[in-house]
């Protein structure tokens, strides 16, 4: 046997609280569940809570702790997303991370013109067929909210056009279980039916209860509804340290968990077994603003938190990065995105959302800002990759052959491996003189006609018979 036989892989990790740290958290979130409890008026939800043992005051639920346990031990510790296609692509266990842009944003900024509109039906086109695009986003979202369509609609419109426009997982947000209905049998006509929706789920519904402690009845109809079906339901809070949370970073993550851990009771009594994933939107009130920040670091630091609780639960988690307070691609956006995804990932965020149109305190989508944090998540990814340590990576044949004084620019091995370096198509390595001559671009000029290329994508057509039976389905809805 050789000195070097086994590959030795470490990936980069990082912590922003212990083990006994987790444990405290648990049991307080608990503490809060059974002394507190939620607000909640739906019938069905309260009848099944109070049949299951839940404490029932009017619309005052306590929940005690062998619940809640009772509920992490039956939901499932991995969730597989797949393409329209069918493909398994995106699978939601232990501290993995996958990359996907935001949802619901107001207004559009053109990467040509760098003017602020509404956003329309057209920019949910272009930027679904972005993020089809760009390979470092993992899963979709409907991006944006279209403010050319009947509000009734809106939701289930730009659901259909986003499935149109790109084949990766799809997470969404609508108004109503009617909502969630429509676009599951959406789901099930690209994708071929329930027996390949249920090898690797299509779509994924994103809802909310109120911090704090709120749930209304919309919500909960939702909620149970894609317990009923198998469709992957996100149960995420916002809350907000100092308006609707305790301004204590500890007391956020507690109401956060709790808030989102009630949501896992209700939907495991329903179906038990039916795949749920944790995590909630921690971020600050901006005491000087008032502002809810996208930005803050603060929002890292407890979206981390919760991400190392969902792991500790064995449960998939929702998390947060790429997201900035910034109105425009410049040096702040930059710096807030680049913080926050290499803090995701290190972390282990699971499905990490916001990473690529959420500007202006969510409300901005901008291409140019998708491709930015597309290449900012690339390099992200490779340096999650860390240093794997094997016989060949070790080099010592190759450092013997060339010796002191040599250079290693011909040799085999440095044509081998010299691939696995990143080489960015946004950021320039080149001397000043040679920066001069190729037009002395800035990265402001390089983004914009970065971004332009990429917008000429458009992914694999629907057949003319999936278009037509997607039309009928549409027509329905008015």
């Amino acid at each position: 046997m050789g000195m070097f036989t086994d590959e030795l892989y470490f990936k980069p990790q990082l912590r922003v609280i212990n083990d006994a740290q987790i444990k405290q958290l648990h049991m307080a979130s608990l503490e809060v569940l059974e002394r507190v409890g939620i607000k909640l008026t739906h019938p069905k939800a309260l009848e099944l809570l109070s049949g299951a043992g839940a404490r029932v005051q009017n619309d005052r639920v306590r929940i005690p702790s062998w619940m809640v346990e009772d509920a992490i031990r039956k939901a499932p510790s991995r969730i597989v997303l797949g393409k329209r296609t069918g493909e398994r692509t995106v699978y939601l266990e232990r501290d993995k991370s996958y990359f996907g842009p935001s949802l619901d944003c107001i207004d559009y900024m053109d990467p040509e013109t760098h003017k602020r509109s509404r956003y329309v039906s057209k920019h949910v086109e272009i930027a679904a067929a972005l993020c089809d695009a760009l390979p470092s986003f993992d899963w979709c979202m409907t991006i944006g909210m279209a403010d050319d369509v009947p509000p009734d609609t809106a939701d289930r419109i730009v659901a259909r056009k986003v499935m149109q426009f790109c084949e990766k997982p799809l997470v969404f947000c609508c108004k109503d279980s009617n909502s969630v209905k429509d676009i599951y049998e959406m789901a099930l006509l690209l994708c071929g039916g329930k027996e390949n929706f249920d090898n690797a789920p299509y779509i994924v519904h994103y809802s909310e209860p109120i911090s704090p402690l709120v749930y209304y009845d919309p919500a909960v109809d939702k909620l149970l509804f894609c317990a009923e079906k198998g469709i992957p339901l996100i149960n995420f809070p916002a809350p907000q340290a100092c308006g609707s949370s305790p301004a204590t970073f500890a007391g956020t993550i507690v109401q956060a968990s709790a808030e989102s851990l009630s949501g896992l009771v209700m939907h495991q009594l329903q179906n038990p077994g039916a795949p749920f994933i944790y995590g909630a939107f921690t971020t600050i009130m901006d005491m000087r603003t008032s502002m809810f920040s996208y930005g803050a670091n603060e929002m890292s630091l407890m979206t981390g938190a919760l991400a190392q609780m969902a792991q500790h639960y064995q449960l998939p988690f929702f998390g947060t990065a790429g997201a900035t307070d910034a109105k425009f691609c410049d040096a702040q956006a930059g710096a807030e995105a680049a913080f926050q995804c290499l803090s995701a990932a290190a972390i282990g965020s699971g499905l990490v959302h916001d990473c690529s149109s959420w500007m202006d305190h969510g409300n901005l989508v901008s291409p140019e800002y998708m491709v930015l944090v597309n290449d900012i998540v690339d390099s992200v990814k490779h340096y999650m990759e860390g240093i794997p340590i094997t016989k060949e990576t070790l080099a010592l044949d190759i450092i013997e052959k060339v010796g002191p004084g040599g250079h290693y620019l011909q040799e085999k091995h440095t044509a081998e491996h010299f691939r696995k370096i990143k080489y960015s198509s946004l950021f320039e390595r080149m001397v000043y003189d040679n920066w001069k001559k190729q037009g002395s671009r800035k990265l402001e000029q390089r983004l914009q006609e970065l971004t332009l290329e990429k917008m000429k994508h458009r992914p694999a057509p629907l057949s003319p018979e999936i278009i037509q039976e997607l039309d009928k389905m549409q027509a329905a809805w008015i």
